[in-house]
């Protein structure tokens, strides 16, 4: 594990250790970045932006990304094997969706980028002559980009790309717990030929540590983190100081709705999908479920059966995460019902020293219960009645959070009427985590701040300027 600065590795910094979360031991180390290593690295990201890669044409920067996603395609499994080791999730997971989609993420920034054009505007003058208002998008600068521990490799990707397919440098700091696949990534960067200082690593903790420090710092321009709420607010403090934009992708307690219409069997599998996906370690997975009252015992009979059976699941990234969700899975126990799981696997191998939780579903309890509220982030979904669709979509948007909810109905008009009404920034209907990547992404209240996806993520990475010509 290294550095990545101004287009050379370094493994300087005090080491940090990196568990094997199937199992829990420690399986490696990585170099926690200094004050000064960071420093160099916005440096050499701003030297960058004054050197060769200013003149690249889009075209060329099309180039370069379909290079960057040959280069993962290349080394497809080296990718899957990182991201395996540093997350723990089956294997499966990590080669149809994580390491497709990062490739994916290069190709479709670099094909709409192909296809991106300007306004103009011929505009009327007292004098009759006229003249002519165009727009010109430039790069905002040096862009730091912070990736969280769930999906490393996608969601860096998913911020690099339209970066550097507008023309910024990046300086990356991915989680201090999963860090493989960004130093892989690093290794493909220069064997593609990137400049050197247009794409920088830097590895380390958040507090104290290599993400304030490269979110603090001055020579940022602008900032694109995905993470929890509470991180959210602590970085916009620090790009408030110097009037960085930033684009934020946090938490979530996401919603589903089944109505007695639905087709059960659909829905139920798709509510196991939605909500165990990861071990329920993605920011879209459902964690609170409303079902109509007529088929709420036959949809949490199933689900209860369904969580029961599954396998192939992953463990929590690391054994304090472990500790936090089997903390809710305690507190619902002692208020309400534990239908499916609560506890910890066993395997009579060495995964018993791993961080695991059984897929858990929950019902019985008020809706202003802690595991209710907040975001757990695991494999646990609570059940709950109702009886209306207003009430239902009471319960759906109350709370602090909103960034997806899926709704299961036979009813075509329920389903474009309760859709559009949820307080969220993405509902599926009848399918959960479907995605286009030019539609918009991301999320309302504290779910974060802007849209990522398509043409929001290069307006957000680009400043639109005006040229006004005299006739």
């Amino acid at each position: 594990m290294r550095h990545y600065v101004g287009g050379g590795f370094d493994a300087s910094g005090v080491p940090f250790p990196l568990f094997d979360p199937a199992r829990g031991f420690v399986v490696g180390e990585a170099p926690s970045a200094s004050r000064e290593l960071v420093d160099r690295a916005v440096d050499a990201a701003r030297e960058a932006l004054r050197g060769p890669w200013a003149a690249w044409s889009p075209a060329d920067r099309a180039r370069l990304l379909h290079r960057i996603a040959d280069g993962i395609e290349l080394r497809f499994e080296e990718f899957v094997d990182a991201e395996c080791a540093d997350t723990g999730k089956p294997r499966e997971l990590a080669s149809t969706v994580d390491i497709p989609r990062a490739v994916a993420n290069f190709r479709s920034y670099a094909d709409l980028l192909a296809g991106r054009g300007e306004r103009s505007w011929h505009t009327a003058t007292p004098d009759g002559r006229g003249a002519l208002n165009y727009t010109v998008r430039k790069p905002l600068g040096v862009v730091a980009v912070i990736s969280p521990w769930n999906l490393p490799l996608l969601l860096l990707t998913w911020k690099v790309a339209p970066a550097l397919a507008t023309g910024n440098t990046v300086v990356a700091k991915p989680s201090e717990l999963t860090p493989g696949t960004a130093c892989l990534l690093a290794e493909v960067m220069a064997e593609a030929d990137v400049p050197a200082g247009v794409f920088n690593v830097v590895h380390g903790g958040g507090a104290d540590a290599a993400g304030q420090w490269l979110t603090e710092h001055p020579g940022v321009d602008a900032i694109a983190f995905t993470g929890e709420s509470r991180t959210g607010g602590a970085i916009m403090r620090a790009a408030a100081a110097r009037l960085a934009p930033v684009s934020f992708e946090l938490g979530g307690k996401n919603a589903g709705l089944v109505f007695a219409d639905a087709d059960l069997e659909q829905a139920v599998a798709g509510t196991l999908r939605s909500s165990f996906t990861h071990s329920g370690q993605v920011c879209l997975c459902t964690e609170r479920v409303y079902v109509e009252r007529p088929v709420f015992d036959a949809f949490a009979e199933a689900l209860a059966a369904g969580a029961r059976a599954l396998t192939g699941y992953g463990p929590m990234v690391s054994a304090a995460h472990r500790d936090k969700v089997l903390g809710y899975v305690g507190k619902a126990a002692a208020d309400g019902e534990v239908l499916a799981g609560g506890g910890t696997p066993r395997f009579s191998d060495d995964r018993d020293g791993g961080f695991w939780v059984e897929p858990t579903v929950l019902a019985g309890l008020p809706e202003d219960h802690p595991v209710v509220r907040e975001e757990i982030f695991g494999p646990v979904v609570h059940l709950a009645p109702f009886d209306t669709e207003e009430e239902a979509l009471a319960y759906a948007n109350a709370g602090p959070y909103g960034l997806a909810a899926t709704v299961w109905t036979g009813d075509v008009g329920r389903a474009h009427r309760v859709a559009p009404a949820l307080d969220v920034g993405i509902a599926w209907v009848n399918t959960w985590n479907l995605r286009d990547l030019r539609t918009p992404f991301g999320g309302v209240k504290a779910s974060g701040i802007g849209r990522e996806g398509g043409d929001h993520s290069l307006d957000f990475f680009s400043e639109p300027m005006n040229v006004c010509v005299k006739l």
